[in-house]
């Protein structure tokens, strides 16, 4: 179903994800796709239901030129439905939702404000971009819960962090800044503002602005820096490490996209 507001339009695309057609003055319009599943946003089976339809409906849309995933409430998605633990899994899985979003012929940007923990950071990460308000957290907690990551975290991450940053992050659980993610190359931009219309607006202008800078559909999976680093050091040596220190001995391999990246205040 449809609404409007007369310049915006949005589209009810599951329980709790809908599309709004967005329009920016002197900038474009955007695909604003709106998670609304209290209280933390969880990746329920309708959450997951709406980002499918979501794709197709922001790729079929002329004048929508990228979308920008954006959640209400206090949190971005904080990860998987514990509801949903040990039950039979229903379509879609939320691994096909992210390839969905990484194939999208328009980019994705992940709007994150309160916390992006395990599924929602794998999520985010699936994303061509992402930005964030700079009270944000990000992480990879699953390791409190005795699992691994089991939604490409441990394979994204380490392509946007450095495989050293990346098994810290996965082996303690510990959430990280904003600052510390804008530092690192996990996000692009901080927007700077605390409530949750601020962020969106940001997140919107940064979209279009993508688009118009002809920055593409950058995705995380063909980043290949990080093989290299390792090749690197098994065949140069192990460079030293702090003392105490029980990491092994990987070279970082982050510090070129932290050069690449437009690390901004959107």
């Amino acid at each position: 179903m449809a609404q409007s507001d007369g310049k915006n339009t949005a589209m009810q695309l599951s329980q709790s994800v809908a599309v709004e057609r967005h329009e920016e003055p002197g900038l474009g319009v955007v695909g604003a796709i709106w998670i609304d599943n209290p209280p933390v946003n969880a990746l329920s089976q309708h959450v997951r239901e709406g980002l499918a339809a979501a794709v197709p409906a922001v790729a079929d849309d002329p004048e929508m030129q990228a979308a920008v995933i954006v959640c209400r409430g206090r949190t971005f998605i904080a990860g998987a439905d514990i509801r949903e633990f040990g039950k039979p899994r229903l379509p879609p899985d939320t691994n096909e939702v992210r390839r969905m979003i990484e194939k999208s012929p328009k980019p994705f940007v992940a709007a994150i404000h309160g916390t992006a923990l395990g599924g929602g950071l794998e999520m985010a990460m699936a994303c061509h971009f992402r930005v964030a308000d700079k009270e944000a957290r990000l992480g990879l907690p699953e390791v409190k819960l005795g699992i691994l990551p089991g939604g490409g975290g441990t394979q994204r991450l380490p392509r946007l962090v450095g495989v050293p940053r990346a098994l810290e992050m996965v082996t303690s659980g510990e959430h990280i800044t904003a600052a510390e993610a804008l530092d690192l190359g996990l996000i692009d931009g901080v927007v700077d503002g605390l409530v949750n219309t601020s962020l969106a607006v940001g997140a919107f202008r940064f979209a279009l602005r993508a688009v118009a800078e002809g920055r593409g559909l950058p995705r995380v999976r063909d980043i290949e820096s990080h093989r290299a680093a390792v090749r690197e050091t098994s065949a140069a040596g192990s460079p030293a490490r702090p003392a105490g220190s029980t990491l092994p001995r990987f070279a970082s391999s982050a510090s070129r996209r932290r050069r690449d990246c437009r690390s901004t205040r959107v």
